[in-house]
């Protein structure tokens, strides 16, 4: 189940301050919005729920990007990878680390 907190990045399509534009409080119960500083119209829970699929996949992405990232190691070493190997070698070794962490 996504974090309420990403149903409303995708909702408004925008970063959101979560400390001034939408301020959320979880009291042990789920999290929910306590107040609502933008000018986009407050969504409806049935307007979030819309988008349980769409955040649960963003959510996803961002755990894959990071895997990839971690794989694909530091600038430094990417390049000494091409300048001994060749480009096309570390084309290669990237494109293996998406196939392992494919995104949806």
């Amino acid at each position: 189940m996504a974090e309420l907190s990403t149903k409303i990045k995708l909702y408004v399509n925008a970063d959101i301050d979560f400390k001034s534009d939408v301020i959320l409080k979880d009291e042990g119960q789920g999290a929910y919005i306590d107040e609502w500083n933008l000018d986009t119209a407050q969504p409806t829970q049935s307007q979030l729920d819309a988008l349980e699929t769409q955040a649960d996949d963003y959510e996803f992405n961002l755990g894959q990007i990071a895997k990839r990232k971690d794989e694909y190691g530091t600038a430094e070493s990417q390049m000494e990878n091409i300048i001994e190997n060749g480009l096309e070698a570390e084309q290669t070794r990237i494109q293996s680390i998406k196939d392992k962490y494919p995104k949806r």
